[in-house]
């Protein structure tokens, strides 16, 4: 009666051992699947990055760029002549806000009790 329980013990224990073998084997293969699709995207990112270089390459070619400039650009070479010295610059323009006029970030840095207490700053305060 013990050998018959033990047999069935030992029946029960191989096939819950042949059912984890057979996970394991599934996940393997699933894991295998993956890094071989991981592979080939990895090499079609570098064959773009080497398609992306060639036309870089081409793209950046100084001649290339040159025939470029000579066709959309009308630049020509700077002449000796062509420099003048800095007594004939045009005058500087006047500064925008006048100097009689009081710093408005100033007057902000200064404190708070420099501003005006409108609600928005922009409209004077409403008379209670």
């Amino acid at each position: 009666m013990i050998l018959r329980i033990l047999n069935i013990c030992v029946i029960v224990a191989l096939v819950f051992a042949a059912a984890d073998v057979y996970k394991i084997k599934f996940e393997s293969t699933r894991q295998a699947q993956r890094v071989a699709k991981l592979r080939m995207e990895i090499r079609r990112e570098h064959d773009a990055i080497a398609a992306l270089r060639a036309e870089w390459a081409k793209l950046d070619n100084p001649a290339r760029i040159q025939d470029l400039v000579r066709r959309h650009l009308p630049l020509k070479p700077v002449e000796g002549r062509q420099f003048d010295t800095l007594d004939n610059l045009p005058e500087r323009p006047p500064d925008r806000v006048p100097a009689e006029q009081p710093d408005a970030i100033g007057t902000l840095i200064a404190g708070p009790e420099t501003l005006d207490r409108s609600p928005t700053g922009s409209l004077p305060a409403a008379k209670r």
